[in-house]
């Protein structure tokens, strides 16, 4: 089975596995496992903040984030198609009463500075007021998109002008990096948080990292215990995770069988394919006559797994565990597929 349903399927390697084994551990809660301590320092480096949070999930470290940026009540500014807003199970009204006020960011999924701008609600005595902007990068409803960090400055600049924070929901910021060609810190420098994954294209087996100010981080961690992320001898995914930091640069990987994959199926008569930019491709399946459910079905029957989008479009994302000989098998299978639609 080829799986491309998502990176997150990932399996670790056996140098991965060796240093869950012989990680030094010790109790996070009251911080003192040396893992931990050594991965959150050097996540906080990378992504160029003072300091970081390790989280078991990403969606968690979002939640976290929003938690400890707002004030109950407050609205929201999000991009519409957003991850935090249209796939954590309504967590920003949740976990922290919060309201959303959408915003369109186009194709590319990015607001504007006039779109923040015009957003933006004053508190006064009948209104909470915003308390909050997120942004997203890569953003994955877009279909994997990296967005210009001259993009993000531009909407962050507006948000700070108007005395609002900004959290990136980074899950896949590495990737935006790669296919950018600049250091992750440039895709971050601009906002105040990032939360980014460990457990997708860079290949830990679980957790991800809220980074951010040693205040902003400090006021994290209470709300981590709050959710119920306070996490004992976590040295033993730390390790893995601390191994994950190193494979920044091998994303190209990822990015380069995704366009092979992409090239591949655009040659099939019915689909259409979004160019991918980083390791993730959107198919169109409404002219090979067939909805998104029924095409993945077909897929899975010979041998290849993705996920659906919409009700036409199909996602199929590349990642460590695939390389080139498996995206063209995989090719020629959904090939096969749509070839013997009635």
């Amino acid at each position: 089975m080829i799986d491309l349903r998502s990176d997150t399927v990932t399996k670790p390697d056996e140098e991965m596995r060796e240093a869950a084994r012989d990680a030094d551990v010790g109790d996070d809660v009251y911080g003192e496992d040396p893992t931990v301590n050594e991965l959150e320092a050097k996540a906080a480096d990378l992504v160029g903040f003072e300091d970081a949070l390790y989280v078991p999930t990403g969606t968690m470290g979002n939640q976290v984030a929003v938690r400890t940026h707002t004030d109950r009540g407050q609205e929201v500014m999000i991009e519409r198609e957003s991850h935090v807003y249209k796939w954590e199970l309504g967590g920003l009204a949740q976990l922290s009463s919060l309201q959303v006020r959408t915003l369109d960011g186009g194709e590319r999924g990015i607001p504007t500075p006039e779109q923040v701008r015009e957003g933006y609600v004053e508190e006064d005595a009948h209104r909470p007021g915003s308390g909050l902007l997120t942004l997203e990068n890569t953003h994955n409803s877009k279909g994997g998109v990296a967005i210009d960090p001259e993009k993000i400055d531009a909407a962050a600049e507006a948000a700070h002008e108007l005395g609002l924070p900004v959290h990136l929901d980074g899950a896949r910021v590495m990737n935006a990096a790669v296919a950018r060609d600049v250091p992750p810190e440039r895709m971050t420098e601009s906002v105040d948080s990032v939360m980014f994954c460990l457990s997708k294209g860079l290949g830990a087996p679980v957790g991800s990292i809220l980074a951010g100010s040693e205040e902003f981080i400090s006021r994290a961690r209470r709300n981590r215990k709050l959710f119920g992320g306070g996490m004992r001898q976590a040295g033993i995914v730390a390790g893995p995770g601390l191994l994950s930091l190193e494979n920044v640069a091998r994303l190209e990987d990822d990015h380069e069988n995704a366009r092979i994959l992409a090239e591949q199926l655009a040659g099939v008569e019915g689909l259409s394919v979004q160019d991918p930019e980083t390791n993730i491709v959107l198919v169109n399946t409404e002219n090979a006559g067939m909805p998104a459910d029924e095409f993945l079905d077909a897929c899975e029957e010979v041998g290849v797994r993705g996920t659906q989008f919409d009700t036409h479009v199909a996602r199929f994302c590349t990642h460590w565990d695939v390389d080139r000989e498996d995206v063209e098998d995989a090719a020629e299978k959904v090939g096969e597929v749509v070839d013997e639609t009635p």
